[in-house]
This record gives structure tokens, C-alpha cells and sequence, in this order.
């Protein structure tokens, strides 16, 4: 069964959520909290992970991260990780109280932008019980200059700097798209954003923020809290040799599962195994 549901976060902003109960047995469930990434919603395939995980007995809250899809929140399309990772917790809280959910097994699972959220919260918020964290953003830094030419990352910051100026002004937020044409991330937002309320913009600070976000710095502090991370063989948007590397320091309980393609397969070709696996993963240490 999937509601419509509403919570705020601690500053009062509303977001938008889908809660998914089974249909059989008897409550209180364990429950997994799940996000997207950059500008992403979550009608782009993860309410078709939260079925397969209601499935098979997890309880589910999907949710539109502030400032984009259905959630409230301005300057619209602003993404800023901590901003993000705060209301992560409040989505904790909020599943937490319901009375369809134990509140002492609760799971997160996190995809790209998000899927760097997931490693931080884990480490630093011991409500979560285990984690599976697809195709992470291990470090916004590298992501941002592996993108663009040394004299391409220059450009950025003098703009960067400039746009500060301009929102100390009290102007409007420039805007950026997310993905041009062309871009593996902008064929699959085209398809997968479909009749959503996906928009292809963020504010230019935005990929600021992004560039100073660090969330691989937090993995080797996860456990005792089990880990697994679901990547790509050939992730050139976060990077594979990021993520393995990232793995390497986390400790015990942890797991990796490897799967063939690049880092959007997890919405599309791969998402019926990454949700096998990730149910496994949960089952093992939620059930």
C-alpha cells in the first residue's frame, strides 16, 4: 500500500514522500528510508525499489529531497548536501514515529548525490541499523575536476565567486542545467523524468557546494553498522576507482557487489538485481 504523505524538517520546510506498507503481516515493520541523487525525484525508478523492498516486508518512506520534485523549499532547484543530509535525519525521525514502523530497525539506501548522503549519515547517526549506498558520491571535488579542463575549473570558480556577489545583492539565483545534450545523465533524465516533476536546473552555487562535498572521508566510520555498496564496473559520473577505493577503508560488516555497465544502470538494466541484492543485504541485519 503506498501514501501520500507529508513531513516537515526541522526548519519547518514540507517534503514530499510516498510511505509504503506491506500488505501482508502484522506491524510494526522495519523500514528503509530512501533518496535520490543531484536533482533527481523520486518517481525516476525508486518507487520501483520501494515496491520490491515492501515486497518483501520493509516498510519504505520515498522522498523528494527540499527545493525540488514535490517537496517545499526555496531558492527552487538549490542542492546543498548538508542542507540535505540534515533533512535526511528528519526523514529518520519521521518514519520512525509512525506506527506501521519499529523504529529500531531502520534501514537507508542512498543513490549517487544521495548515496554519498547515506555514508555520512550512517557514520554519525546510530538510528541506522544498516545501509546500502548505490553508486555513491565519494568525493564532489574530484567529480567536479575530473568534468572539466584545469582552465574550465578556473572559469567555474571566478563564476562561482561572482555569483556570490550577485545573491549578496539580494538578485535572483542564476540558474545552470543539470545535464546538456548529448550527456549520458541528460538522455537518462529525458527518459526516466518523464511526466515528473523533474526539472533539468539547479542554481550555479549548487555545483559549488558539490565541489566542496567530501562524503567518502566518512565510510571508514560507518561501522559497526553494516555496509554494502552496489557499483558500477564503469561509473565515470562518481567514478569507479573512487568508490573502491573508498571501500578499502571501510570495516567489517561491509559487502560489495559489482555490476556491469555505468552509473545510470542502477535505474534500468540493473535495478532488478541492486534491489535483490540490497533486499539481502537488509533482510540479513533488519529482519
Amino acid at each position: 500500500m503506498r501514501e501520500n504523505v507529508e513531513f516537515k524538517s526541522l526548519d519547518r520546510t514540507p517534503l514530499s514522500a510516498f510511505l509504503y506498507t506491506p500488505d501482508s503481516g502484522n506491524g510494526p515493520f522495519p523500514a528503509i528510508v530512501l533518496s535520490h541523487g543531484f536533482g533527481a525525484v523520486k518517481e525516476m525508478a525508486l518507487d520501483r525499489y520501494a515496491n520490491v523492498f515492501c515486497v518483501s516486508g520493509f516498510a519504505c518512506l520515498v522522498y523528494d529531497h527540499r527545493n525540488t520534485g514535490s517537496s517545499g523549499g526555496v531558492p527552487r532547484g538549490e542542492i546543498d548536501p548538508w542542507q540535505q543530509i540534515s533533512d535526511m535525519r528528519d526523514a529518520i525521525t519521521y518514519v520512525g514515529s509512525r506506527v506501521e514502523v519499529d523504529a529500531d530497525r531502520i534501514g537507508l539506501w542512498g543513490t549517487s548525490f544521495s548515496g554519498g548522503h547515506s555514508l555520512v549519515v550512517a557514520a554519525t547517526d546510530r538510528r541506522i541499523k544498516c545501509v546500502v549506498s548505490v553508486v555513491p558520491t565519494i568525493s564532489g571535488h574530484q567529480n567536479t575536476i575530473r568534468a572539466l579542463t584545469t582552465d574550465g575549473y578556473a572559469a567555474f570558480v571566478r563564476e562561482v565567486n561572482e555569483e556570490r556577489v550577485v545573491r549578496q545583492r539580494g538578485e535572483e539565483p542564476r540558474m545552470s542545467p543539470i545535464s546538456q545534450e548529448g550527456d549520458e545523465s541528460y538522455e537518462w533524465s529525458k527518459v526516466a523524468g518523464a511526466g515528473t516533476t523533474y526539472v533539468n536546473t539547479c542554481t550555479l552555487l549548487s555545483r559549488s557546494f558539490r565541489d566542496a562535498y567530501e562524503p567518502g572521508r566518512y565510510i571508514a566510520y560507518i561501522s559497526p553498522t553494516p555496509l554494502m555498496l552496489a557499483l558500477a564496473t564503469h561509473d565515470t559520473k562518481c567514478f569507479t576507482d573512487l568508490q573502491l577505493e573508498a571501500y578499502s577503508k571501510a570495516h567489517e560488516p561491509k559487502r560489495l557487489k559489482m555490476f556491469p555497465g555505468g552509473h545510470y544502470e542502477p535505474y534500468t538494466k540493473q535495478l532488478d538485481a541492486i534491489a535483490s541484492a540490497s533486499c539481502d543485504w537488509f533482510a540479513k541485519y533488519l529482519s
